[in-house]
């Protein structure tokens, strides 16, 4: 029967499925309800009694045990229902099947028992079957004379407590005694064996009750056996599993001490001869680490990394004296993502043992660190970033100063490289820990190896930067969009601040690092630089990039994260980088400094003080704003702007005040204006000036702190200044200079328009005033200090000179460009030139003190004040000071001449601007007005001052002549024969124009060309009055005719204005018929045989008028408006001269031919340009002498159809004036054959009748051109 069984089970294949899985024998007894109703159609029962059958072949029943596992997975609840119903069936069930388990050798049999009986326990969840399975264990174990067969046993019971994690503690309590096989199969000769108690040791220890109670044993027993077969073990199965183990192990402080104990014994007795010796546990992980194996080198390095976690101080240097950190290194240049991360671990830990640098693991590894870095920043995976950038940031922290990290300037940069795509990571807490490590990187001892990669290093702090702002710019983005919570808005600020901290902190070791470099000499430049090539990489350089780094990044970051929170740690690593960028770039903290104070900076830091500072609270913090406000104060107060420097003595004082006071303040500017205003001694009055000191600099440099946020009331800081000042005077103080010139000056910009100061007040300043040497030595150059000296007439009189003095020695506007402007212009005044003219408005005897100026100060500032008081007179021409001013001249002119009467040369230099401002007084003047007696004794005390003059000296000379010049022709007929009297009786001055007439045609030592036309004109003038009003002559004048008509035949180049005045003078002459009292036209040399015609025109010869009329039609040609109507003028006076001698000889004149063509080359000037009035004068002219071959009747029509067109109300008076003559020249001559055309002139006739010349706004008449005083009409008429 059992042949037929067997040779049953041997056809298995062939069978039918559901036949294979019954057991026929037995099947017919067994009850229906064992038969599962799902397929595979397995009937419990017949599972019960195959099994064990030790006649059915172990094919079969592997098939069978199968299908009931398949069972237990798809339907455990079908078989648990049918089991559980009676506990003999689930005990039996589990009986049967551990029996098997033990007799059975095939492994792969023995695999599928165990994982059937583990199903079925753990689907049942019965106690009392999970205490006979363990039973059966223990049992089958005590029974076990050799642990040759517990392999299958111990791998049950491993997978049971794996399965049912609280079996562990039951198993310890229960069957303790089961430790001693367990022992036993760990020292048994089978890596199998071993491999599987290594694992039950694994669960057990997993369980901390468990692992507590077996505590002793590990201790006694377990550990050197444990640590002994790990190191002998050859299978992976054992090493995992001993691995597994370990872990398990590591996780309690207990077991690590035990362990690393351990190992420490058998280090010291390694160099012991006798008994073999113990095993050590980090050679042990050094040797798996040294495998081949990537999963047992992941695995030594997470046990390496548990045994640190523990304590590395306690613990790491037994892995780095095994040289355990060289091979992690080594193992940084895997490909593997996970060892990579765990040796990052390792070396995390291993870096907190100061051995690890000492043993300069860290040099030796340090490439292998980067190139890592490098590579993983390559990889999608955070964690790998993470560990890596932080690694690298441990390291560069940590590693002492003494022993170089980077041996080349190669490394170096790869270095800073790497950081720099770290930086860049889209991932925060990436970026975040590469800050880090890249303000760890920015030190000294690693940036030595020459050369310097400054470079480099300016492209790591702007990617840094650069993050910052990108991140600080997400937030802000967010924040806008308005969706997070106040929360989750907290927290984002939170997360910016921090970060912004960490970049400020990587940016202040870059600035340390600047400071450190120089006193290097090798830091300065890189060495290597060809000679000729631009020097880019230089310390130089890189400090600049720092300065604009803050000013661009830094500042705007942190003013805007300020808006929204503010951080004392931040601030305080903030005010250091601006400290420390003073010491930087030493040439430029005086311009830095400016701008920060510009920029509220001492109101900021005055604010963080009264905020964090109160007490001993935040005692960095507030050593660090003293620091930082005492350099900006120095720097400020040493290089100034609106003031003069101070001496070393001073500096040092405010040094010494600035020291002591700035740590003491600690509250807001209220509570700082109460202690100004209180009566102080001692250390609390340094406080006071410092304060003030504080004040005045955040004032001059526009940072007004009472317009900010209402942060202080001027008013307020006005009666605190007062009451400073008046308990200074009660108390017999005299402060520092620089204290009281900042008292002074916050009085000036803080006093209110109806807020004057009192007598008292008055009187004290003045009391402190009179014990300094000097105002400038309190001077601050401001539009308001000078109206404070100003405005108080009791200090207006007795420093108003000096204060003026100084502000104009400070105003550095373009004064020349508003000189050039003429009067009629208005250009935008400076706004400080503004608040001067209102002064002046106010006060018009101020005007005396700049005449004193103009007279009395350098050449600089009497120059500027000139241009000053031109520019007034001329804007605000309603203001009468014309008088006040020529009296106050006439006195200091009177004074000159009485101390310097026989020599001019020796009066002050600036004489001439005094004199250059009477002429503009005298400009204002309205014309046809008569000459006061003042005016009579400026010309007589100017005429005189003249005649003491030689032509050298020019600048007195010209702006006198134009004085005289103006004086003559700015007023009524009856004045001018009476100044004109008065000038004729000074024979100096007519000497001296003699001798300038003269030097007109001289070869050398000729004047300026201004100096001449002012002469000629002058002469010319002098020559027209006398002739007019028969006045008596004291002393007369010869000219050589010869000469000039040379000088207007022959002009020199430039010189229209020069011609002009000569052709004046010419004119004059002629109109008089040479027959001038004054002025004697002379020939030059011997006379020549005249001609009988030439005696009628004498003194002038046919030649020289033919001469002259060609020297006139060349100046005419060159179309100069003003030589224009000079030369037309004369031109009529000399016809007028020839028609009455010789009309023949007019008439020639007139008749030239080139005078057609002149007439033509000047209307070829544009489109109507025959309404010029000096072109109309000339036809006219030649009209009225019938030269009808220079002008046809049929031009003459033209001209006048031109005219009839014309828009006359668009033309000039002395247009109008010469279209009337000509119009009345055309009808005296009846050249009117067209009744339409008389009508039409007969209107326009009309249209200029002298009445409407009136209506027509009159042009300006006196000028000043070229620095000649002018006279339109006297040129023109």
């Amino acid at each position: 029967m059992a042949v037929r069984e067997a040779a049953a089970g041997m056809s298995l294949p062939g069978m039918d499925q559901e036949a294979a899985l019954l057991f026929e024998r037995v099947h017919y007894r067994h009850d229906p309800r064992w038969m599962l109703p799902v397929p595979p159609r397995l009937c419990l029962a017949c599972v019960l009694e195959l099994l064990p059958e030790p006649g059915v072949s172990l094919v079969r029943k592997k098939h069978v045990l199968s299908c009931f596992r398949d069972v237990l997975v798809r339907h455990a609840s079908l078989v648990v229902q049918l089991v559980a119903q009676d506990q003999r069936v689930c005990i039996h069930f589990i009986s049967m099947l551990f029996g098997l388990l033990c007799s059975v050798e095939d492994g792969n049999m023995a695999d599928l028992c165990i994982e059937v009986l583990i199903q079925f326990t753990t689907q049942l969840k019965l106690e009392q079957t999970i205490h006979c399975l363990l039973d059966e264990c223990h049992k089958e174990l005590c029974n076990m004379p050799s642990m040759r067969g517990s392999l299958a046993t111990l791998t049950l019971l491993g997978k049971l407590v794996d399965a049912i994690p609280a079996l562990a503690d039951k198993l310890v309590m229960e069957h303790r005694d089961l430790m001693e096989h367990l022992l036993r199969g760990l020292v048994y000769p089978s890596e199998g064996v071993q491999a599987s108690v290594c694992y039950l040791y694994g669960k057990l220890y997993s369980s901390p009750v468990a692992a507590e109670m077996l505590s002793g044993h590990f201790r006694e027993k377990l550990c050197p056996i444990f640590l002994s077969t790990l190191d002998g073990a050859q299978t992976k199965e054992l090493q995992i599993n001993c691995l597994g183990l370990l872990r398990q192990l590591l996780k309690y402080d207990l077991f690590v001490s035990m362990i690393m104990n351990k190992s420490a014994l058998a280090e010291s007795m390694d160099s012991v001869e006798g008994p073999p010796r113990e095993t050590s546990l980090p050679l042990v992980l050094k040797k798996l680490l040294l495998s081949r194996d990537e999963i047992l080198q992941v695995a030594s390095a997470h046990c390496i990394t548990a045994v640190l976690v523990h304590s590395p101080a306690k613990h790491a240097s037994a892995f780095i004296h095994a040289d355990i950190p060289e091979f992690l290194f080594e193992h940084l240049s895997s490909s593997s993502e996970v060892l990579i991360w765990s040796s990052y671990n390792c070396l995390i830990l291993l870096a907190e043992e100061p051995l690890f640098f000492s043993k300069c693991h860290t040099v030796y590894g340090i490439e292998s660190v980067v190139r890592s870095l490098q590579g993983s920043l390559r990889m999608n995976n955070t964690e790998l970033h993470k560990q890596g950038v932080l690694l690298f940031a441990e390291i560069l922290t940590r590693q002492p100063e003494e022993i170089k990290l980077f041996t080349s300037s190669a490394m170096c940069r790869d270095a800073g490289r790497a950081l720099q795509e770290a930086v860049n990571s889209p991932v925060l807490e990436v970026a975040m820990e590469a800050v880090k490590a890249t303000s760890a990187f920015l030190r000294k001892d690693h940036q030595s190896a020459p050369p310097v990669q400054y470079r480099e290093l300016r492209s790591l702090l702007e990617a840094m930067l650069n993050r910052c702002a990108d991140f600080s710019q997400t937030l802000l983005s967010r924040r806008s969009l308005g969706h997070a919570s106040s929360r989750d808005l907290e927290k984002a600020i939170l997360r910016r601040g921090n970060f912004l901290l960490n970049t400020l902190e990587g940016f202040r070791n870059a600035c340390r690092l600047a400071v450190e470099f120089q006193s290097e000499p090798y830091a300065q430049e890189n060495p290597f630089t060809a000679p000729s090539a631009e020097k880019e990489d230089t310390l130089e350089n890189f400090s600049e990039f720092l300065l604009s780094a803050c000013d661009s990044f830094c500042i705007p970051m942190v003013m805007r994260h300020l808006e929204q929170a503010t951080h004392p740690t931040l601030m305080e690593v903030f005010l250091s980088v601006l400290h420390s960028l003073f010491d930087i770039v030493p040439h430029m903290k005086e311009k830095f400094s400016r701008k920060l104070a510009a920029s509220s900076f001492i109101r900021l830091t005055l604010e963080l003080k009264a905020r964090f500072c109160s007490g001993l609270s935040h005692s960095a913090l507030n050593q660090m704003c003293a620091s930082f406000l005492y350099s900006l104060c120095i720097n400020l107060l040493s290089a100034p702007e609106n003031t003069g420097p101070p001496s070393q003595e001073e500096l040092s004082t405010v040094s010494e005040v600035l020291q002591h006071g700035l740590p003491q303040i600690s509250s807001r500017s209220p509570e700082s204006l109460a202690f100004l205003s209180d009566c102080q001694e001692g250390t609390a009055r340094q406080r006071q000036y410092c304060i003030l000191l504080l004040f005045y600099l955040a004032y001059i440099h526009e940072d007004r702190l009472s317009l900010v946020d209402r942060f202080v009331s001027e008013a307020d800081l006005f009666v605190a200044v007062q009451s400073f000042l008046l308990s200074l005077q009660d108390q017999g103080e005299h402060p520092p200079l620089v204290v009281f010139r900042a008292s002074i000056y916050l009085l000036a910009v803080c006093q209110d328009k109806d807020n004057a100061l009192d007598e008292a007040m008055v009187g004290v300043i003045r009391n402190f005033l009179e014990g300094i040497s000097d105002l400038h030595l309190i001077y601050t150059h401001h539009p308001l200090l000078l109206r404070f000296f100003l405005l108080y007439p009791e200090l207006m009189s007795r420093f108003g000179h000096r204060v003026l003095e100084l502000w104009f020695s400070w105003e550095d506007s373009s004064y020349e460009e508003l000189d050039d402007v003429p009067s009629a212009g208005h250009p935008t005044l400076p706004a400080s030139l503004g608040d001067l003219f209102h002064i002046l408005r106010s006060s018009p005897s101020i005007l005396l003190i700049l005449l004193d100026l103009i007279y009395s100060s350098p050449g600089d500032i009497a120059h500027k004040v000139l241009i000053v008081l031109r520019t007034f007179l001329r804007r605000h021409e309603d203001v009468q000071v014309g008088g006040l001013i020529r009296g106050h001249f006439l006195l200091i002119l009177q004074h000159l001449l009485v101390e310097h009467g026989t020599s001019p040369s020796e009066v002050s230099g600036n004489l001439p601007l005094l004199l250059s401002l009477l002429s503009v007084v005298q400009l204002r003047n309205e014309s046809e007005q008569e000459l006061d007696s003042m005016a009579m004794k400026l010309l007589h005390q100017v005429s005189k001052l003249c005649g003491k003059c030689s032509p050298t000296d020019m600048d007195i000379l010209q702006p006198s002549f134009n004085f005289l010049y103006w004086s003559l022709h700015q007023t009524t007929l009856g004045s001018q024969k009476r100044a004109a009297a008065v000038l004729l009786s000074s024979t100096a001055l007519i000497e001296l124009l003699e001798k300038m007439l003269a030097l007109t045609w001289a070869e050398e030592g000729s004047p300026r060309t201004t100096l001449l036309c002012s002469a000629w004109l002058l002469t010319a003038s002098f020559s027209a009055q006398q002739h007019d009003g028969s006045l008596q002559v004291h002393q007369t004048m010869s000219v050589e005719l010869d000469q000039v008509l040379k000088s207007l035949s022959f002009p020199k180049k430039n010189a229209a204005l020069l011609s002009a005045a000569i052709l004046r003078f010419l004119r004059t002459a002629l109109q008089q018929s040479f027959s001038s009292a004054l002025v004697t036209l002379v020939p030059s040399g011997a006379l020549p045989l005249q001609a009988p015609e030439d005696s009628v025109l004498a003194p002038m010869g046919t030649s020289q008028v033919l001469s002259l009329v060609i020297g006139l039609q060349n100046l005419l040609v060159q179309k100069d408006p003003l030589l224009s109507y000079a030369c037309v003028g004369c031109l009529e006076a000399l016809l007028d001269y020839l028609h009455a001698r010789s009309p023949d000889m007019a008439l020639h004149v007139a008749s030239q031919p080139w005078n057609r063509f002149l007439l033509f080359t000047l209307l070829d000037a544009g489109e109507n340009s025959f309404l010029r009035p000096e072109i109309l004068r000339l036809v006219t002219l030649f009209m009225r002498f019938q030269s009808s071959s220079i002008l046809t009747h049929e031009e003459v029509g033209l001209v006048l159809q031109g005219a009839a067109l014309a828009d006359l109300s668009t033309l000039s008076n002395t247009t109008l004036q010469a279209l009337r003559g000509f119009l009345l020249q055309v009808q005296s001559m009846g050249l009117l054959a067209d009744h339409n055309m008389a009508q039409t002139l007969q209107a326009s006739l009309e249209g200029l009748s002298p009445k409407a010349f009136s209506a027509q706004p009159p042009l300006q008449d006196m000028l000043c051109l070229g620095g000649v005083a002018i006279s339109l009409s006297h040129i023109r008429d």
